[in-house]
């Protein structure tokens, strides 16, 4: 006999049934709750609700394990590339070195956007923040691909699907071009995906630009850690859009807007800034007192994670790869990387830290990466929407296919006034 929960109201006793995944919590069913007892539940910000089924990605963060699809982030990142990542996590298995080849091929080749959109830009002012002009034209692709809008039809789906995975790079990289008023650089179809955005990047006109093989290959670990994390605020954005029959476009438009928010994708900016404070290693250990000293609101930034309680798995992997970047780019003088490096070191060593496991988390290594590579923090949430655009796109495309998906519809636990009689405009006090 299938498991049940019991819950008894006012006398009546009812049973849920109790939902078993192939890991991780069971769940207790209680779709019909409302009718069996005219009860909600109260969840605020849903962090004990089960908004869907999913196939696709898994986090234990008590144990430190993020898996798409099954395999663990460690070995994707490490063994694999992002393109592949891509596939994985948008078909569901692992490419075929024909299926590689094809997806590649379709990505590669949708990388320009049309060329009007490149008009778009213009319309901005030179000092807007690049996630106002990202929402804004990824939800203008509907606008020139209405070609694949009708989410009812699989292949347009997947159309619309490709064309994002391919485009967002694009967009990305004109809105840091013309961010810092250089000439849009257009994609190059011999270069692998990192490679070519960071060309789109960092390329000019007047000289020959050469893709550093170090910086691609973090650059590319740093899309295949953040593509996808499970049913975060973006993802649940996306969905709750999609739930409404809205086309792809504007639910990964509406993800981006949700991203922008920095108790979410803002994080490694929020670490960089807090560096910056910092100023110099020496202002370290007065920095580490106002942070145990709990009067101080001083919060560590980069270290710690809501959802993982151990070492983040995708730090590890860029903890590396920081390393790798740094000597690389023959950093050695550089006062905020010296501070980041000696804060890594304080808190992987100091008692206080490790007992409540605040280790650092991919955005406290991400960020010193992408300052390293020349970005500015003001494009750091950008790079995390590029490489998260697969993640939500494969979440939408399972949410659609799903046949018992319906509009989503949260309810609510009213506390306001109680019915009340309109009261003319002379009669009120």
């Amino acid at each position: 006999m299938a498991e049940a929960a019991k819950l008894s109201v006012e006398g009546k006793d009812l049973e849920f049934p109790v939902l078993k995944g192939t890991i991780g919590p069971d769940v207790v069913d209680i779709g019909k709750l409302y009718s069996q007892s005219g009860l909600f539940t109260f969840d605020p910000s849903f962090t004990s609700t089960a908004s869907c089924k999913s196939t696709i990605t898994y986090i234990d963060g008590d144990a430190g394990i993020l898996l798409y699809r099954g395999y663990p982030i460690e070995q994707l990142a490490m063994q694999g590339d992002f393109i592949e990542t891509c596939y994985l996590l948008y078909y569901g298995e692992l490419p075929t070195p024909t299926q590689r080849k094809k997806f590649q091929y379709d990505i590669t080749h949708h990388t320009m956007i049309h060329e009007q959109m490149v008009l778009f830009f213009r319309g901005f002012r030179r000092d807007a923040h690049p996630m106002a002009i990202m929402v804004a034209m990824v939800g203008a692709l509907s606008a020139f691909y209405h070609d694949s809008t009708d989410i009812a039809d699989p292949r347009q789906r997947e159309v619309a699907s490709h064309r994002m995975i391919a485009k967002l790079p694009t967009i990305a990289a004109m809105t840091y071009k013309y961010h810092i008023g250089q000439p849009f650089v257009y994609p190059r179809n011999d270069l692998s995906y990192a490679a070519n955005f960071l060309h789109m990047c960092f390329s000019v006109p007047c000289e020959e630009y050469k893709v550093n093989e170090v910086l691609a290959r973090a650059m590319d670990r740093i899309f295949t850690l953040h593509a996808d994390h499970e049913q975060n605020a973006s993802t649940s954005t996306v969905r709750l859009a999609g739930s409404s029959g809205a086309n792809p476009f504007a639910c990964i438009a509406a993800g981006i807007a949700c991203l922008w928010g920095p108790a979410h994708g803002g994080a490694n900016e929020a670490a960089l800034k807090m560096l910056e404070e910092i100023g110099t290693v020496d202002n370290i250990p007065a920095f580490i007192e106002k942070v145990k000293d709990k009067t101080s609101k001083i919060k560590l930034m980069g270290f710690g994670h809501r959802v993982y309680k151990n070492y983040d798995p995708r730090a590890k992997i860029l903890q590396a790869s920081a390393h790798e970047v740094f000597e690389a780019l023959g950093v050695k003088d550089d006062p905020l990387l010296d501070v980041a490096r000696e804060l890594e070191r304080v808190a992987l060593s100091d008692p206080y830290f490790i007992e409540r496991k605040l280790y650092p988390n991919v955005d406290f290594y991400s960020g010193i990466i992408l300052r390293a590579m020349g970005f500015p923090t003001s494009m750091f949430t950008v790079l995390f929407a590029l490489a998260r655009t697969v993640g939500w796109i494969s979440q939408w495309k399972e949410m659609i296919e799903d046949p018992g998906q319906k509009i989503g519809r949260p309810r609510q636990l009213y506390v306001g006034p109680t019915q009340r009689d309109y009261v003319k405009m002379e009669s009120r006090a």
